[in-house]
């Protein structure tokens, strides 16, 4: 069985981005649904089931169920279904010559995908998913790189 690459995961509807948080947690950090409900504070993990199976969470408790999964896919999912791009802040550090041979394969994958759908051999949804996390890896390094020309001073 191959590992799932999270990076490349991209949520459809609010439902799936749930689905995806708690199979996150299952990956990377073997916690059940009644270990994710017991993180965020909740009485029982029926009512976790209950918002997974209709969509539908109160949005104070976003942040905590992310928090427990350690992901964000409900958030990326309710930025994308509102025309916005996420981007992950910069840590500042220097970039390795694999991070940037990596985004130029996922460059070329992305307009590949593209080419393909404009011809009728690929899906909207896949090409959409990786156009965008192309953009989001792109501005990525665009504001590390304006980070570098006013750096931040050390505390």
């Amino acid at each position: 069985m191959t590992r799932r690459n999270w990076k490349r995961e991209v949520p459809r509807p609010l439902s799936h981005a749930m689905e995806l948080c708690i199979a996150h947690a299952r990956d990377k950090k073997n916690l059940s649904v009644d270990n994710i409900a017991d993180l965020m504070g909740l009485a029982n993990k029926w009512m976790l089931y209950k918002w997974t199976e209709s969509g539908r969470m109160p949005a104070i408790l976003i942040r905590p169920f992310e928090h427990a999964c350690d992901c964000s896919f409900m958030t990326q999912y309710i930025a994308t279904s509102n025309n916005k791009m996420l981007v992950d802040i910069p840590k500042g550090r220097k970039v390795e010559g694999s991070e940037l041979l990596k985004l130029q394969t996922e460059l070329n994958d992305a307009v590949n995908l593209l080419a393909r759908f404009y011809q009728g051999g690929a899906e909207a949804e896949e090409t959409i998913g990786a156009l965008t996390k192309v953009m989001e890896g792109i501005a990525g390094h665009r504001a590390n790189v304006s980070k570098a020309m006013t750096p931040e001073l050390p505390l």
